[in-house]
């Protein structure tokens, strides 16, 4: 114009985001939970990976574990208790392109949500489930969860819980199509990074058991835990968790575990002396359902509605 070339193209500058572009509001839980650090953790991880916040959904169900997409710059989805997977499914199904994290707990995902998460595990769909087991409901103060070890006293059982708790590894380990199932604390920071990070680069569904304090409500479940790291079996290989050698110092009980090896995943998610902390299973050959869901995504009505057509077609005399 005027004499000169117009040139209409505009510098687009690289972006790069900060653990600020992944924080939400500010995080409400009890001083001293364990749900601080998982929070911190995530947003670590999408920050190294520059995962774009638009990019990023975090779905929930009920619980203290399930204000987490609330707490985070990203897309969220606060649903109804112990339906967190299907509608993180129904997400990856139609938007496989989102990077999908599930907060959940242990009642929200073992009691009511038991349905969901066994029929999620075999749809393998490529999403990081977090499960923060603190072997209590925190959120409805006090009450028997799946987890809760016998004997220990709730509001729901004053004189104990009558019932052994529920293994969550050997279950999910027990179900058809599974790929990736971890268990970690939420106290060792190292070693919580790096197990959700090997999460998050798996493609499949991530299961992975935190086990986290609740100080208010269930001190006696990871108290302990704490006070003795020799409770624990720290898995390493060269395909499973990147250890730090200062982790290896805390835990004197340090084995090499193949965790593509499912029979010995099972042996060590059946120990309830020694448990385990790192990767137990990981199956990269699972099918991965969304590669099914997603098909004919992007067509045109029109394109549908023929193809619907041409289906019936095929029944017609």
């Amino acid at each position: 114009m005027f004499g000169l070339k117009a040139d209409w193209s505009l510098e687009v500058f690289e972006r790069y985001f900060t653990l600020g572009d992944y924080a939400g509001g500010e995080a409400r839980w009890c001083s001293g939970c364990g749900d601080f650090a998982v929070l911190n953790t995530v947003h670590r991880v999408l920050r190294d990976a520059q995962v774009a916040p638009e990019k990023s959904v975090a779905v929930s169900g009920i619980g203290c574990s399930s204000r987490l997409p609330h707490y985070m710059g990203t897309y969220g989805l606060h649903g109804l208790h112990g339906r967190a997977l299907p509608l993180a499914n129904g997400v990856k199904s139609r938007r496989p392109d989102l990077d999908v994290w599930v907060a959940t707990g242990d009642g929200d995902c073992f009691s009511i949500g038991a349905g969901p998460w066994l029929h999620s595990l075999r749809l393998n769909m490529d999403m990081v489930v977090l499960v923060f087991d603190n072997a209590i409901y925190g959120l409805t103060k006090k009450q028997t969860s799946p987890t809760t070890p016998a004997g220990t006293r709730t509001n729901t059982h004053p004189t104990g819980a009558p019932m052994p708790p529920i293994n969550p590894l050997t279950i999910t380990l027990g179900v058809t199509n599974v790929s990736f199932v971890a268990q970690v604390v939420d106290w060792n920071p190292p070693l919580l990074y790096e197990t959700i990070k090997a999460a998050h680069e798996h493609r499949g569904t991530s299961f992975v058991r935190i086990l986290q304090r609740c100080p208010v409500f269930s001190e006696s479940f990871c108290k302990p835990l704490q006070d003795n790291p020799a409770r624990f079996v720290l898995l390493e290989h060269e395909d499973g968790i990147q250890i730090d050698d200062n982790v290896k110092r805390i835990y004197s009980n340090v084995v090499e575990h193949d965790p593509s090896d499912w029979l010995a995943a099972m042996k060590y998610a059946r120990d309830d002396e020694n448990l385990p902390l790192g990767l137990l299973y990981k199956n990269t050959d699972a099918i991965v359902y969304e590669d099914v869901s997603s098909q004919g995504i992007g067509k045109t009505n029109e394109e549908k509605i023929a193809a619907v057509n041409a289906a019936f077609d095929k029944f017609a005399i």
